[in-house]
């Protein structure tokens, strides 16, 4: 019998990220927020990046922010993004203060500037792992 071989092109979903990926396969994005200083983190670690404070929790994101920067990647053989090409890499400044390395969608290359106002959107690619993606802002 044939096994199935490991996908090292997907993150390694552990105890303490599940929620996080639980989340993002149900449509939400969640954020750290650290008790201590009540700063806003990404990505959701278990440990404060700004104060080394061990209690965090998660807390929703409000989906909305503004383009940073972008680039059309027309080389990539990692899987899965070699079937997607060319795609639009970006950063994202969420609405909650913290910056987001995404995929744009919805919109070419010429249409995007930056600071226009994106949403997030939902992608799967895999049958675990969902990812945050954003398009131009309907409204």
């Amino acid at each position: 019998m044939a096994s199935i071989a490991p996908r090292f092109d997907l993150p390694t979903i552990e105890a303490e990220t599940r929620p996080f990926w639980d989340a993002l396969r149900e449509g939400v994005l969640m954020l750290g927020r650290c008790d201590s200083c009540s700063r806003i983190h990404y990505y959701p670690r278990p440990m404060c990046p700004h104060c080394w404070s061990e209690g965090v929790t998660l807390v929703p994101a409000g989906g909305r922010g503004t383009l940073y920067t972008w680039s059309t990647v027309f080389v990539n053989d990692l899987p899965p993004f070699n079937a997607k090409l060319p795609y639009v890499a970006a950063q994202v400044d969420l609405d909650e203060g913290v910056r987001i390395t995404t995929i744009i969608t919805g919109a070419e290359p010429n249409e995007l500037s930056i600071g226009m106002p994106v949403e997030i959107g939902f992608e799967a690619i895999s049958e675990d792992v969902t990812i945050p993606v954003f398009s131009p802002a309907r409204s």
